[in-house]
């Protein structure tokens, strides 16, 4: 006959061995449901689209901060109804309601937050960016989408877009940077002006190229919180490293400010949305002066601002409504021919 103290060290072992089944059960369903590497969050129609009529190519490049709605309206009529994807490796789906408010024509609206390697070769993040009628890249960490997109179904989905299905694509902050061939990363750091000026092989100089392809980003490096963050000056050291590794004769990079979007048409031609402004420059080959620790000299460099109203055409290298002035760097120190001597 079991006595009193051996039910009750029965009982409780028992207990132990229930609650350690169900922490093993909520430990392991967490660790299923994080295999993927990816979370979906979206509102309206689950199913894919029917491919519209209305699909029109199109590039909306956004300097960060408060988002342009007038952007994402543009996007929303090109692409004919469909679905609308936006990708990212942290943050929220915050994008959902504010896209769905602005476009309700769209069928759905979808944010996938891609978090590792698996994830971004994942069949549902495949498919999903690949079925898409719009795409838009939200800001936040450009080294962890080189890190994590390169050479991914990611990577292949959104080329796809931009060369094959001819959906419009977009992206702000982060997201800008990686839409040029050239992409300043900022992996260990991110570079000040007056450091990238001071010594333009500075560590948190970190330059990749060709994560997406596109016709209109060959030969750019786009920089975004421009005048905000002061990025002018290193966008010119980044020009003349590009030029330095070989990667380009004669590079060229595009400044956006913050709370600003330009929409550029396949042709090339492109129009301002928002408050601020973008400088367009041009590298005009090699720097005078380029070496570990030493500051730049870097002389002659062409700028076009083009402020709200303004205009500006990808192919031509040309604008409207605009500035133009040039830029020169001696021994680290900016100057411009421009009225009062702004370099913005």
């Amino acid at each position: 006959m079991l006595t009193s103290s051996v039910i009750a060290t029965s009982l409780r072992l028992s207990s132990i061995l229930v609650l350690t089944i169900v922490l093993f059960s909520i430990f392991a369903s967490s660790l299923y449901a994080a295999k993927p590497g990816y979370k979906s969050y979206i509102v309206g129609n689950a199913g894919d689209a029917q491919p519209s009529p209305g699909l029109s190519p199109g590039l909306v490049l956004m300097g960060g901060g408060t988002d342009v709605d007038a952007a994402f309206q543009w996007m929303c009529q090109r692409a004919g109804g469909g679905d609308f994807v936006v990708i990212r490796t942290t943050g929220t789906d915050a994008y959902n309601p504010y896209i769905q408010q602005l476009c309700p024509q769209m069928d759905s609206v979808e944010t996938i937050i891609i978090t590792t390697v698996a994830g971004a070769n994942s069949s549902y993040v495949s498919s999903h960016i690949q079925n898409a009628e719009a795409l838009w890249i939200a800001g936040g960490d450009q080294s962890t989408y080189t890190a994590l997109w390169r050479g991914t179904a990611v990577q292949t989905g959104v080329n796809f877009l931009l060369n094959s299905k001819l959906a419009p694509v977009g992206g702000t902050s982060a997201g800008l940077a990686v839409l040029s061939q050239f992409i300043y990363t900022g992996a260990v750091g991110s570079v000040t002006s007056s450091q990238a000026l001071a010594n333009p092989f500075h560590s948190y100089v970190t330059l990749e190229r060709d994560l997406f392809q596109s016709s209109l980003g060959a030969g750019k490096l786009y920089d975004s919180h421009f005048v905000t963050r002061d990025r002018m000056g290193r966008s010119l050291a980044f020009l003349a490293r590009i030029v330095n590794n070989g990667w380009a004769t004669q590079p060229r990079g595009i400044g956006i400010d913050e709370s600003t979007a330009l929409l550029v048409m396949p042709n090339g031609a492109s129009t301002m949305v928002g408050t601020g402004a973008a400088y367009f420059l041009q590298a005009p080959g090699p720097a005078q002066v380029l070496a570990n620790n030493t500051p730049l000299t870097y002389l002659n460099i062409g700028v076009y601002k083009v402020p709200q109203g303004g205009t500006f055409n990808f192919a031509t290298w040309s604008g409207a409504g605009g500035v133009a002035y040039t830029l020169n760097v001696n021994n680290g120190a900016l100057t411009s021919t421009q009225a009062g001597g702004n370099i913005y």
